[in-house]
């Protein structure tokens, strides 16, 4: 067992509309450690992408504490969170986010754009990130000219461009056909196994989950063991 990256302890979220208070997360206490695969399974509604979006610094919790490599996200600024989200954090939403007038190459580049490496230096992490995912081979293809697969190996590769501590991928197989959805599974266990990528998943996919080596239930805001 690695490190321990991120440590949670009784965190809760309320969401509030008028008068009336919506929990969505109710003590919850989990720990990752360096080179985790860790799966949050539940069905919608149980908190999941809310969890994720926490550990992500997007969003704060109402109570509880959240250390995240020794330090006290809950107490970061906005713009703190934003550079330390950009050191750290690589994440993978279920809905791609490319943008179509840029390649797979230009999808990938931009969040080394905000870093100080020289052109010749970025192409260099671009293309290894393109190479990962095996997709050396189409950096130069727009999203339109890619599968929806393609689509998703071209968006890890745009979160593991910056080497981030951590992976979040919030339903990455959720818009895929199963032979797609098998790519992208596979793509995410080997950056685990082969360079040790801590990375959370959320799904409500059971096979997708089986991919993971920890596996958490969210029901209705809370962590239940099985």
């Amino acid at each position: 067992m690695g490190e321990k990256l991120i440590e949670i302890r009784g965190l809760s979220k309320v969401f509030r509309r008028d008068s009336v208070e919506i929990r969505v997360l109710a003590g919850i206490d989990l720990d990752v450690h360096a080179g985790d695969f860790i799966s949050l399974m539940g069905p919608s509604g149980s908190g999941k992408t809310t969890l994720l979006n926490i550990i992500a610094g997007i969003d704060r919790p109402s109570g509880g504490e959240l250390r995240v490599l020794d330090a006290d996200l809950l107490s970061m600024s906005e713009d703190e969170l934003a550079a330390w989200r950009n050191r750290h954090v690589g994440f993978v939403f279920q809905h791609f986010n490319l943008i179509p007038v840029l390649t797979a190459f230009g999808n990938v580049e931009l969040p080394l754009l905000l870093t100080p490496l020289s052109r010749r230096e970025r192409r260099e992490h671009v293309m290894t990130a393109l190479e990962l995912v095996g997709l050396g081979a189409r950096a130069d293809h727009y999203p339109r000219q890619l599968s929806g697969g393609e689509e998703q190996r071209v968006a890890i590769a745009r979160a593991i461009v910056t080497d981030p501590t951590f992976v979040l991928a919030d339903e990455p197989t959720g818009d895929l056909d199963a032979a797609s959805a098998e790519e992208v599974l596979q793509v995410l266990a080997g950056l685990n196994k082969e360079f040790r990528k801590t990375i959370i998943l959320v799904t409500h996919d059971p096979h997708a989950a089986s991919y993971a080596s920890v596996l958490h239930h969210l029901e209705k805001g809370v962590l239940v063991r099985r």
